[in-house]
């Protein structure tokens, strides 16, 4: 008795599963590189060549690298051009000068410490002061009081503030009662929490590294500082530019809240 071969159109076993397989691969095909995409309404033809190309690892003969538009960054957020050493200008300082007296010393100070809910601005990053009050003037960052004291304010204006304010020498806030022991809240700074999807605040905020429009958080108040990663972790401030700081703050427990605050602030 003639055996019949497996691999054989004569075998209705392997003719069934071959021609299964090819109809399904085909009905694949179909459904991924012509139904679904015609379903969009500027679905073209070379759009579908394009599919095709894409899938197989090719270039596609009518693309072209300058049709490729990044998109554009969202409204709200400061664009900064990278770090670099600034020149002051004693011009703009000056300037600077006199609105941060008419303005802007009652809370933050002019030459001295500003009080404990408002942060210390002498000797912080001239580009981190700019970016705040930006956001603060077109509303990204939402206060009762600065928005109406800036409101009028040109962008030079905005520029010359920071600069004079980062020509300042820094000044320790005065501390608040507490623990001094700062361990655990200087390995949150310093080291992160990986595992926890925690970054370190000094990749950011300086000593490890320091990001564009990222202020220095050493000798601010401990109340200011407490109150702002809360907002962060809140959703109540969301001014930071990819979510970075609400990224990390949601991540933290009240009591390393209340630690990193301490910590900053006995810094000198």
């Amino acid at each position: 008795m003639k055996q019949e071969r497996v691999f054989s159109l004569r075998n209705p076993w392997f003719a069934v599963s071959a021609g299964g397989t090819f109809l399904v691969a085909v009905l694949a095909i179909l459904t991924g590189f012509v139904w679904l995409p015609s379903m969009q309404r500027d679905f073209t033809a070379n759009e579908l060549w394009s599919a095709i190309c894409s899938a197989a690892g090719v270039p596609s003969s009518g693309s072209k690298g300058s049709d490729i538009v990044p998109d554009a960054p969202p409204s709200n957020v400061v664009v900064l051009p990278p770090l670099r050493a600034v020149r002051i200008n004693a011009v703009s300082s000056g300037r600077g000068a006199t609105l941060a007296t008419q303005r802007c010393s009652m809370c933050h100070g002019a030459q001295s410490p500003a009080g404990i809910t408002a942060p210390a601005l002498a000797g912080q990053y001239a580009d981190a002061i700019y970016k705040e009050l930006r956001d603060f003037q077109n509303g990204a960052r939402q206060s009762a009081i600065m928005q109406p004291i800036i409101a009028s304010l040109s962008d030079q204006d905005l520029h010359d503030v920071a600069e004079y304010y980062s020509s300042q020498p820094r000044h320790t806030q005065v501390q608040e009662a507490g623990s001094r022991d700062y361990g655990a809240a200087q390995a949150l700074a310093m080291q992160g929490a990986p595992i926890r999807n925690i970054a370190p605040c000094a990749a950011c905020h300086g000593t490890i590294d320091r990001k564009g429009a990222a202020p220095s958080l050493d000798g601010q108040s401990a109340s200011y500082l407490a109150a702002q990663m809360r907002a962060f972790a809140g959703g109540t401030r969301n001014n930071d530019i990819g979510e970075q700081m609400r990224n990390v703050a949601r991540q933290l427990r009240p009591e390393e809240i209340d630690g990193l605050a301490k910590y900053y602030a006995a810094q000198p």
